[in-house]
């Protein structure tokens, strides 16, 4: 025995010296690799300091959107001087006990702080590749050589305004596409979706840059200023809906994550993590207390706001009983169902409450189904007594649009003219209209009534490209 723990000592004194040896040889080729300001900084500042500090919503004059604006500085003066971390104003504002910045979010971690520090000390070096510098801001919009894909559209709630998504932007028309009023220009590249608030305060938007950051801005709806811009998750955020009392905002996430978000403060209030898969839409009860979610895991869930409590599957929860994931959700507006839609074409009606006890097999909160639409479900959405709602789909060949009657199930019209993915519908609360837009950038009215195009237009203005002279 003494002589195997002699052995065992002798293993262990070798492994030990060779571990000390090679973290020795390796460490100064760790620090001597420079810090890298696109790949490594430049992450840091986008998630934890540009929500307040982009051209949109520059505070204190200062926007770390950039390695130019960065230098440049704000009030405080020039953010940094180059090889002198401890003389640079950034870190006069990230360190600290506590820190300055950010301001109402967690301080940096310390190894951020010193990735930060070790950038400056070495020169402050902007490695950023010209083909990903990114000049688009309010002042410089996107400029648009073909149409953008329309992935959200919104009413306003008196029935003047519609927004529509375009490319790090939101494009405010006239409801009845005659002209542009505005176009709110933020930081998410892609916009998946906008909601206004029911008192016509807000402009609610979700999106984000895929594998770098999720994004809720909330927009002033009658000033166009940039009130709120949350950075939340490495992904981008989707289906957006404000509460009934427009006082909560809710949403879902590529981290398979939903969220309720306090209007007044922009605090997140509420985290439900009972999702498996991504969560594309969130509508919140009659009654404001529970928040209903879809998820590409095929299922609905129930939960409870003020405990965060998960209570229910709305959907069946029997394997095979589910066709797909579900991509849309939206509450009846005078009752506690919800109409959901997803991946195998199905408009389906529910009960949010659950009144007799679960069996397997059952699909109990069920109440009718609609007739199939080709391809997956994307947007759906109920007019505003909920007699009617409006839907969307998309295959990967075309897309289609109708309107049906909720309470008889019936279709009422086919909308024509869609030859391309549908994955944007809004039903115009005064019932008059509906607007369709999907892959061909085209945007779509319909006269409730007749079922029979309106009109069509582009929300952008179109600028040719023109081939560089060899």
């Amino acid at each position: 025995m003494l002589r195997w723990l002699t052995i065992l000592g002798i293993y262990m004194a070798l492994g030990n010296g060779l571990g000390l040896r090679l973290c020795a040889d390796e460490t100064p080729a760790e620090d001597a690799k420079p810090a890298s300001f696109y790949r490594e900084v430049r992450p840091i500042l986008q998630r934890q300091c540009s929500g307040c500090h982009q051209p949109a919503k520059a505070g204190g004059h200062l926007v770390l959107t950039s390695f130019e604006e960065l230098l440049k500085g704000g009030e405080a003066g020039a953010g940094l001087t180059a090889g002198k971390a401890d003389d640079s104003v950034i870190m006069q504002y990230i360190v600290g006990d506590p820190p300055e910045m950010p301001r109402g979010a967690d301080p940096l971690k310390p190894e951020q702080i010193e990735l930060i520090r070790r950038w400056i000390n070495e020169g402050a070096k902007d490695d950023t590749p010209a083909s990903a510098r990114d000049t688009i801001s309010a002042e410089h919009p996107p400029v648009y050589a073909t149409p953008p894909v329309v992935t959200a559209l919104a009413y306003s709630p008196d029935s003047q305004v519609l927004a529509v998504s375009g490319h790090h932007e939101v494009l405010l028309h006239q409801a009845d596409g005659t002209g542009q009023l505005a176009r709110l220009v933020g930081r998410s590249v892609k916009i998946n979706s906008i909601d206004f608030s029911p008192d016509g305060k807000w402009i609610a938007v979700t999106g984000g840059a895929p594998a770098v950051f999720g994004e809720v801005q909330l927009w002033d709806a009658a000033t166009h200023e940039l009130k709120v811009s949350q950075q939340i998750s490495f992904d981008t955020l989707f289906g957006g809906s404000f509460s009934d009392d427009s006082q909560q905002f809710a949403f879902g996430g590529f981290d398979n994550k939903a969220r309720v978000m306090d209007v007044a403060t922009g605090n997140i209030i509420m985290t439900l993590d009972a999702h498996s898969d991504l969560v594309f839409d969130t509508t919140f009860s009659l009654k404001l207390d529970h928040l209903i979610t879809v998820s590409r895991d095929m299922a609905m869930k129930l939960t409870e706001i003020k405990s965060a409590q998960f209570i229910d599957n709305i959907t069946s929860i029997t394997p095979g009983a589910l066709k797909g994931g579900l991509m849309a959700v939206q509450r009846h507006p005078k009752e506690e169902q919800v109409l959901v839609g997803g991946a195998d074409g199905e408009p389906k009606l529910y009960k949010i409450f659950r009144t007799e006890a679960r069996k397997i097999g059952d699909d109990f909160n069920r109440i009718r189904g609609y007739a199939v639409l080709p391809g997956r479900i994307v947007s759906l959405q109920f007019n505003a007594d909920g007699s009617k709602f409006v839907v969307g789909s998309s295959n990967a060949t075309s897309g289609a649009a109708r309107i049906y009657s909720t309470d008889d199930a019936k279709l009422l019209y086919e909308l024509p003219g869609h030859t391309a993915g549908v994955f944007a519908v809004a039903f115009r609360p005064d019932g008059k209209q509906v607007a369709t837009a999907g892959f061909d950038g085209k945007v779509r009215l319909f006269d409730v009534e007749t079922g029979q195009l309106v009109t069509e237009f582009l929300p952008v203005d179109i600028t040719p490209a023109v081939a560089a002279t060899p």
